[in-house]
């Protein structure tokens, strides 16, 4: 079974949630369950530091877009930080490299 982490952490912008491992089929769900009960102010950033994605799937995917979803229902920004080579490629591929902002450091040193 594949391990996923996620540390949340709360900054001034809003909540940044930092990904350890895989997110894929085995673990999106727990990403998802975890945006369910996410409380996002309008105008507040929701950060996902993706620095620790080992690897990422169609479900993983599903899981970035209901994450923008969820935080555009807020009224709120929603970005990514801190991809990795192997995951950018794959944004680029599907075409969410143009629909999420992209920060090249990672959460922690915003």
């Amino acid at each position: 079974m594949s391990q996923l982490e996620i540390i949340t952490r709360e900054a001034a912008p809003g909540p940044v949630l930092e990904l350890l491992g895989d997110l894929d089929y085995d673990t999106a769900g727990r990403l998802r369950a975890l945006l369910a009960t996410l409380a996002l102010r309008q105008g507040s950033r929701l950060v996902l530091d993706l620095g620790g994605v080992t690897f990422c799937d169609s479900s993983g995917i599903t899981a970035l877009i209901v994450a923008r979803n969820h935080a555009l229902a807020a009224q709120a920004e929603v970005a990514l930080a801190d991809v990795p080579d192997h995951i950018m490629r794959v944004l680029r591929i599907v075409g969410l490299d143009q629909i999420f902002p992209i920060e090249p450091g990672s959460a922690a040193a915003m």
